[in-house]
Formats: C-alpha cells, sequence, structure tokens
C-alpha cells in the first residue's frame, strides 16, 4: 500500500515537472539528423532524448546482467564438479602406510 501512494506521488511530481518544463519552453528547435531537418518543440526533443539516454542505460545494464548470469552459471557447474570430486575422494578406502 505504501509503496502505490509513493509510485503515485513520484509519478504525479513527474507529471508536475515535465507540465511546469513545457509551459516555460514554447518554442521549437530544429533537430537535424544529417539527411533531414525536423523542426520538433523542445520538451519533444528532450523527451525524445531522455527515453534513448534510457534505452541505451537499460540495454547496457542488461548485456551486463546477462555476463553475469553466464558467470554464475559456469561457477555454479565448477562448484559442483569440485564438490563431487571431493565427496569421490571422502568415500575412497584409507590405504595403510607400509
Amino acid at each position: 500500500m505504501l509503496k502505490r501512494i509513493g509510485l503515485a506521488i513520484l509519478i504525479l511530481f513527474i507529471v508536475i515537472v515535465v507540465a511546469t518544463f513545457t509551459a516555460n519552453n514554447p518554442g521549437t528547435i530544429d533537430v537535424d539528423l544529417a539527411f533531414k531537418r525536423f523542426p520538433t518543440p523542445i520538451p519533444v526533443a528532450f523527451a525524445v532524448a531522455f527515453a534513448l539516454g534510457w534505452l541505451f542505460g537499460v540495454l547496457s545494464i542488461g548485456f551486463f546482467v546477462l555476463k553475469l548470469v553466464n558467470e554464475r552459471r559456469l561457477l555454479r557447474r565448477s562448484l559442483r564438479m569440485s564438490q563431487s570430486e571431493v565427496t569421490s575422494l571422502r568415500n575412497l578406502p584409507l590405504s595403510d602406510a607400509d
């Protein structure tokens, strides 16, 4: 319940900040993509730049997490093999040192 209230307050705060930003920046800018120019409102340009940056960050951390998951899988396999080797060595009969 407390998480939902906190999330609702956070979303409301973000909406207020975006509305204030949009009201204070009514102009347009030209976004030049090297092959075409797009006249775009400033808030839209910022929103697109933010979304692309967020997407790049999510993809970057996703690759890092996949790398960690793979490393964890390899370490678990190695641990299982080591444990089975230790178990088999413990089960060997002791030989007398004559």
